[in-house]
C-alpha cells in the first residue's frame, strides 16, 4: 500500500463553509447554546469543552448574550478547558500572567454571564500540571464531554497535541494519549508570541499542559472553527482523508459526530 493512502478513512467530517468570522463566530455561538440547553433540559447538566485562541473571542461574547437572553439555569454546567501555559517550576502559570488561559476565559466568557444565572466558577476546570490525571479522572466522572469546541494550530495541533512523526507513534497510540503536560512545537511558540504577545517570544512559555486526545475523541461531538487563511494547509490535509499523527486535528475524521465551520474569505479548500 502507499505511504500516502495508508490509515485513509472516509471523510465523516461535516464541513460548513460560511462567509466570514463574523458569520462563523455566529453559527458557533448558536451551537453551543444548543448543545447547552439540550443537555441541561435533557439529563439535568452539561459538560463543554471549551477552546481559546483569538477565534473563539466573538462567539464566546455572542454565546454569553444568548445565556444572558435566554435566563437559563447554568447551576448544572460544567466546563473543562482544553490547555494551560505551564511556568518553569512545572507549574499552570498563575491567574494573572499575562497569557494565561484561565484569566483569557474569566475575561472572555465567565464574566460576561449574568450573576442571575448562576454559573459556578468553581464548576470551571482547567488540565494541572501537577495532577494531569486527576483532570481526566474529573472529567471522567462527570460523564465526558457533551461538546468539544477546537481550534486548530496552523501545525494542525488540536489543544496542544502536537503533531508527531509517524515513525515516533502509531495512530492507536497518538489517539490514546492522556492529559500531559508537553514542550510546545517551535511553530506554536512563535505564532502565539504573534497573535497574542506582540511578537515577544520570550512571553510565551515553552510547555503548556493540554487535554489528552483520548479526552478529546471521546466527546459526543466536537466543534472546529477556522477562520485563518494559514489554517488552510491543516485543513486541507483533512480533506484528504488520511489520518496522521502529523496532523493531530485529522483524527476528527474517526469521529462519529464532528463538524468544522471554516470561512470562504480567508480559507479556499
Amino acid at each position: 500500500m502507499k505511504p500516502e493512502t495508508r490509515n485513509q478513512k472516509p471523510n465523516k467530517v461535516t464541513w460548513t463553509p460560511v462567509q466570514d468570522y463574523e458569520a462563523a463566530s455566529r453559527l458557533a455561538a448558536q451551537k453551543l447554546f444548543d448543545a447547552i440547553a439540550t443537555h441541561l433540559d435533557r439529563k439535568g447538566n452539561a459538560a463543554i469543552g471549551l477552546a481559546t485562541g483569538n477565534t473563539m473571542i466573538r462567539p464566546y461574547q455572542l454565546l454569553a448574550e444568548l445565556l444572558n437572553d435566554a435566563g437559563l439555569d447554568l447551576g448544572a454546567l460544567a466546563t473543562f478547558n482544553l490547555d494551560e501555559y505551564v511556568d518553569h517550576q512545572g507549574r499552570n502559570v498563575a491567574p494573572d500572567h499575562p497569557l494565561s488561559y484561565h484569566s483569557y476565559m474569566t475575561e472572555r466568557l465567565f464574566n460576561l454571564l449574568e450573576p442571575r444565572l448562576g454559573f459556578k466558577l468553581e464548576n470551571a476546570f482547567f488540565p494541572d500540571a501537577e495532577d494531569p490525571a486527576g483532570f481526566d479522572a474529573r472529567l471522567e466522572a462527570r460523564g465526558g464531554l457533551d461538546l468539544q469546541l477546537l481550534g486548530i494550530g496552523f501545525n494542525g495541533h488540536i489543544a496542544f497535541n502536537e503533531p508527531q512523526p509517524e515513525s515516533e507513534i502509531s495512530t492507536e497510540a497518538f489517539a490514546a494519549l492522556p492529559t500531559r503536560v508537553i514542550p510546545l512545537a517551535q511553530q506554536t511558540i512563535e505564532t502565539n508570541a504573534r497573535l497574542t504577545a506582540s511578537g515577544d517570544l520570550t512571553a510565551v512559555p515553552r510547555k503548556a499542559v493540554t487535554m489528552g486526545m483520548r479526552q478529546i475523541l471521546a466527546a459526543r461531538d466536537i466543534l472546529l472553527v477556522a477562520c485563518f487563511k494559514e489554517q488552510t494547509v491543516p485543513l486541507r490535509r483533512i480533506k484528504t482523508g488520511r489520518v496522521s499523527v502529523e496532523t493531530p486535528a485529522s483524527f476528527l475524521l474517526d469521529h462519529p459526530s464532528s463538524e468544522i465551520i471554516y470561512t470562504t474569505d480567508t480559507i479556499t479548500l
